[in-house]
């Protein structure tokens, strides 16, 4: 009877697997090959397979400097945004693990409960403050608020992470000279390297995908993202689907290779976080 169950819940884990899986990538399959195709076998047969296989539509994406603009704008927001969210994050995460002090753990419940505020909520009234200051139209008036919305999951992982790391390493650096900075920079950062790790491919990621903020800060198209170039190119292009298409791909393509690329990372860091 056991081993009944157990082949039934085996079935039941692959085919809910086999589902999610089908979910998520066959749409993805379906705008990859769409870029392979043009508007007329799109047309003729919409969830049909390249035949033949066209490349002109991605040579003419990736042969324009447009896209390539996006691009860097993307990569420049959210390659600040990661390296301010780690530098407050471990800041903030180091002093509620190793210091005590009263309502640390008020202040640790805030940023738990700054999960649950919902982003777009908050792009809206950010408008006016970034205005006053003069960050509109500006780098910074993106990365700065993208770093603020990552605070709270980069707290919330590296955090119990720094607090597993033994009290007795931290003494044995006191005793050999080490002040708290110095074993918070040479110690504690190279021991938390895994959720490091995990909080910058969570931070990057979220800031690469981000939409409705670049769009509130940005009305020059030279300082668009790629999420906003995508919906110029769509706009410009409506009638070319093959093109759309390819473009799409395109623009998930970097996001999704250094997801992929750092996926060993994020499960090691998780996986230190919840232990600790």
């Amino acid at each position: 009877m056991a081993a009944t169950h157990t082949r039934t819940g085996l079935a039941a884990g692959y085919t809910a697997a086999i589902a999610v899986v089908g979910i998520t990538v066959v749409p993805l399959l379906f705008v990859v090959l769409g870029g392979f195709r043009t508007n007329a076998q799109i047309n003729d047969d919409p969830a049909g397979l390249p035949a033949p296989w066209v490349l002109d539509n991605y040579a003419s994406i990736l042969g324009s400097w447009e896209f390539w603009r996006f691009l860097g704008n993307s990569a420049t927001i959210a390659l600040a945004a990661t390296l301010l969210a780690i530098a407050c994050g471990a800041a903030a995460g180091f002093a509620l693990s190793r210091y005590r002090f009263k309502g640390r753990e008020a202040v640790y419940t805030l940023f738990t409960l700054g999960l649950l505020f919902p982003v777009g909520l908050a792009a809206l009234p950010l408008y006016p403050w970034l205005r006053q200051l003069g960050l509109l139209e500006s780098t910074w008036g993106v990365a700065l608020p993208q770093a603020a919305f990552s605070l709270p999951v980069t707290i919330v992982i590296l955090r119990p992470f720094m607090r597993a790391i033994p009290q007795e390493i931290e003494d044995a650096a006191t005793l050999d000279g080490a002040t708290r900075l110095g074993f918070f920079w040479r110690v504690l950062l190279p021991l938390s390297t895994p959720a490091l790790a995990t909080v910058a491919v969570l931070a990057f990621v979220t800031s690469w995908n981000a939409y409705l903020l670049p769009l509130l800060v940005f009305n020059d198209q030279t300082s668009f993202t790629l999420p906003l170039g995508v919906a110029t190119f769509q706009a410009q292009y409506s009638q070319d689907t093959a093109r759309v298409l390819a473009f799409t791909a395109l623009s998930m393509l970097p996001a999704l290779g250094f997801f992929a690329l750092a996926e060993r990372r994020i499960v090691g860091g998780l996986a230190g976080s919840v232990k600790g």
